[in-house]
């Protein structure tokens, strides 16, 4: 079975977004850059990959999961399929139509969704965002990165919008950058 793992940056505080959901909050230069083009190089859209001369492989996800929200953003500025290397899906129930021809439009059940694409053979599926549709998603969701940037805005859009259930995480992995970003990887604790 795939996993569902919501890779997201974040403020020291936990905002992934400020409140008017700008992310120009996080740092956009550091050697923390260049772990993550190596590492997750399919989680970078389609513009940066091309402006930096990144073609690696998919080498996580196969599959990105994004909420209207999250897709606007880069929608906004006409980038309407910002993951054209993934299988890209948009969960939302008050678009009316795929906002481009390789991007899946998801208007039922989220969850749902999530457990027939984690049925299928393949890498992992990437929650890229928001905080609404990871609240949605919480109980499917099996690891967390987080890229704790060293910033504190105070308020804004959490990681989790809307709660989440208490659960436990088991640290896999830890990245400590000279940028201070902290790049944090956790499993979640299932009951047995």
């Amino acid at each position: 079975m795939r996993l569902l793992t919501y890779l997201v940056a974040t403020t020291a505080d936990g905002f992934i977004a400020t409140p008017d959901g700008a992310f120009d909050v996080f740092l956009q230069q550091g050697d923390h850059l260049a772990h993550l083009a190596e590492t997750y190089p399919e989680t970078l859209p389609a513009p940066f990959r091309e402006a930096h001369g990144i073609s690696a492989p998919d080498r996580h996800f196969d599959t990105v999961l994004m909420g209207r929200k999250t897709w606007a953003v880069g929608g906004a500025f006409g980038l309407t399929s910002p993951y054209p290397h993934l299988r890209q899906y948009v969960m939302s129930r008050s678009l009316t139509s795929a906002p481009a021809s390789d991007v899946e439009l998801v208007r039922g059940d989220p969850v749902e969704a999530v457990r027939r694409l984690k049925a299928e053979t393949g890498l992992g599926i990437w929650l890229c965002g928001g905080g609404e549709l990871a609240s949605v998603l919480g109980e499917e969701i099996d690891e967390l990165i987080l890229k704790v940037n060293p910033v504190v805005v105070g308020a804004g859009i959490p990681l989790f919008r809307g709660g989440a259930r208490p659960r436990a995480l088991r640290l896999v992995s830890h990245q400590v950058f000279e940028s201070g970003v902290c790049i944090l990887r956790y499993r979640v604790q299932r009951a047995e």
